[in-house]
């Protein structure tokens, strides 16, 4: 059952019980009043007559008399019919207008019996030729309270008995036709009142096929609560354009990664498979009686030096994967307060002995003395090494300069040099997975995983890297990291 034909029955269900409600309300309260009406007047009747009963019986010798000062009315000038049953003699004395008619009304032994032991007068619905009528009867009694006679006043009740079947009528039609309008008119307004929600049926459908992630729900209305559901839904497919976007992205650079990892990988297998190859061909030449040559055995070491570097450089892309899938997987890094003067020392030291062809030069460390640094000291000495091994494989003639200073509370270490520098296009990604820039492609060696191992470091410890370069002019890096700084004593 659909929501529009459910408010429908809802509020046509609760405007049929207030009209069932009214309606009941409305003739009860019509017919009793109606009907109290003619009971107050035929009470009226019977009253002033028994009055003028019991003056006659006080004038009277033999306790009843047998006529009534109504009988002398016109038949024309009332509705109202009256009969007197004397008990003792059993004899009737009924009005003119009732004696016209020649009807008797009718009188059984329980109402007399009712009478004997009630001197209060009740009223009797019952039919006189098929007529409706309204009775009164009221006892009679001597002056010792003994039921001598019963005067019963009647009034015709067909007219009122027909307005109220005819009001009954009316009043169940008119609510069964407001009840339909209602419904009717409730069914159209639902449809427009529900109609924003239809929209967003169609757009999420739209939007489950795949059609148009950009549809949106037009509304025009009031900020009501479709005004407000149709504003989260909009928001609702905003951000599912969004992550939709992000998700393709990613899926993309996964491809990306996947090709460019399967080719780095491609590379150092094929050369080993080839001086494998070639290291079987000369063992069977030489495994006879004849001995290598020398440049056999200079062949055979190169070919094994190959095999080795090749080694070396599968073992430090597999180890920069690693790092790599542990910072996608959410590893936390352990961290403790290192000491940054004696890290930065050690790792200057250490990158004498990189193979270089660029001037290696080193300015005052002074501003590291005393920092401290909450981190990993092995992925910050890492995190340097990748900035310095990068500056001397891009700048294979001109300098490399290291340089320390602070501000705040912060550290910064820059690293410059003179090489060949990067076009500006290619600043925003050199810290994406795989990434070299085309100019360097071709004439260095790498994974392109190095800035991204870099990035995701400076990111764990809270600080940021700006980069600075120009064509043929080299790079300048300058990584900030938080730091603490002890009070002089």
């Amino acid at each position: 059952m659909s929501l529009r034909l459910r408010l429908t029955l809802w509020y046509s269900g609760v405007l049929a019980l207030t009209m069932l409600l009214f309606g009941i309300v409305l003739y009860v309260f019509l017919n009793y009043f109606l009907y109290d009406q003619i009971r107050q007047d035929l009470k009226r009747e019977a009253g002033n007559s028994s009055l003028r009963i019991q003056k006659s019986i006080a004038l009277s010798q033999k306790g009843l008399v047998v006529e009534l000062e109504l009988e002398n009315r016109d038949i024309y000038s009332t509705n109202t019919f009256l009969q007197l049953y004397n008990v003792n003699l059993k004899s009737f004395n009924r009005s003119a207008n009732l004696q016209y008619y020649n009807v008797a009304l009718p009188l059984d032994a329980s109402s007399i019996d009712k009478l004997r032991g009630d001197d209060d007068g009740f009223f009797q619905k019952t039919k006189v030729l098929e007529q409706d009528f309204l009775i009164y009867y009221q006892g009679v009694y001597d002056q010792s309270s003994n039921l001598i006679g019963i005067l019963q006043a009647a009034v015709p009740i067909g007219s009122y008995e027909r307005t109220a079947v005819t009001l009954k009528y009316t009043l169940m039609f008119w609510a069964l036709l407001t009840i339909i309008v209602a419904a009717s008119l409730g069914w159209f307004l639902s449809r427009k009142a529900l109609q924003p929600i239809e929209r967003v049926i169609d757009a999420a459908n739209q939007i489950g096929s795949g059609d148009d992630l950009e549809k949106r729900i037009e509304y025009s209305g009031p900020l009501d609560e479709i005004g407000r559901l149709t504003q989260t839904i909009n928001g609702m497919l905003s951000r599912i354009q969004i992550t939709y976007l992000e998700l393709d992205e990613a899926y993309r650079a996964q491809r990306r990664f996947v090709s460019d990892a399967s080719h780095e990988l491609r590379t150092p297998l094929t050369t080993i498979r080839g001086n494998v190859d070639l290291l079987e061909k000369m063992w069977k030449k030489t495994s006879g009686t004849e001995l290598a040559t020398p440049e056999q055995m200079q062949m055979s070491l190169e070919a094994m030096h190959d095999i080795a570097g090749e080694a070396q450089r599968m073992s430090r892309l597999v180890n920069d994967l690693l790092a790599l899938a542990r910072a996608d997987a959410g590893v936390v890094m352990e961290k403790n307060p290192v000491e940054m003067l004696p890290l930065v020392q050690e790792v200057v030291r250490r990158a004498q002995l990189l193979e270089h062809t660029a001037d290696w030069q080193v300015g005052d460390l002074e501003a590291l003395e005393d920092a401290i640094v909450q981190g990993n000291r092995d992925y910050l000495q890492q995190l340097l090494f990748i900035f310095i091994e990068n500056a001397f494989k891009y700048t294979p003639v001109g300098t490399v300069s290291f340089h320390a200073s602070r501000t705040n509370n912060f550290i910064g270490i820059q690293i410059i040099d003179t090489g060949i520098g990067m076009d500006k296009e290619d600043i925003p990604h050199i810290f994406d997975r795989f990434y070299r820039a085309d100019l360097s492609r071709g004439l260095t060696t790498g994974t392109g995983l190095g800035l991204s191992i870099a990035k995701w470091i400076i990111d764990e410890h809270g600080g940021s890297v700006e980069v600075t370069t120009r064509k043929d002019e080299g790079s300048t890096f300058m990584i900030w990291l938080p730091a603490n700084f002890p009070l002089p004593v």
